[in-house]
């Protein structure tokens, strides 16, 4: 009998090991991983290629960056920062102000020196990342 509990438990370890070994073990199970990073990549070489449109930008700007920004991009006191002269816009690239852009900054943020929040897409979720582009093409020609 004690060899037959032996044998159960042989048993019992190997499937176990197998199973274990099946279910995360193996290198094909981090293969979607790797995969999603690639595209992630991929997808940041697309936003890095598009191409801004200025004249776009300026309607966007207009109607979403306008009313913390002014309509001339100087700035609202207590708003929204000067565009026209940011050294933060001079010293970013397109990608950097799109990220920005998309996430935001909140007034807690060390960097936030008006106080009020920078809402994700200046508060239109709607925007895509083409009509960003478009806004930081327009910021561009009106930054001295």
């Amino acid at each position: 009998m004690r060899m037959v509990k032996k044998m159960y438990l042989v048993l019992f370890l190997l499937t176990s090991g197998f199973l274990a070994y099946q279910c995360g073990g193996n290198n094909e199970k981090e293969t979607p991983q790797d995969n999603t990073s690639q595209t992630e990549s991929s997808s940041d070489n697309s936003i890095v290629s598009l191409k801004g449109n200025p004249v776009e930008g300026k309607t966007i700007f207009g109607q979403t960056c306008a009313a913390c920004h002014g309509v001339d991009g100087k700035g609202l006191p207590k708003l929204g920062k000067d565009l026209t002269t940011s050294t933060f816009v001079s010293e970013k690239s397109d990608k950097d102000l799109l990220q920005f852009v998309e996430q935001g900054r909140q007034p807690s943020d060390p960097l936030n020196t008006t106080g009020v929040a920078m809402p994700p897409k200046g508060g239109n979720p709607a925007l895509t990342d083409q009509q960003i582009i478009d806004v930081i093409s327009y910021v561009r020609e009106i930054h001295q």
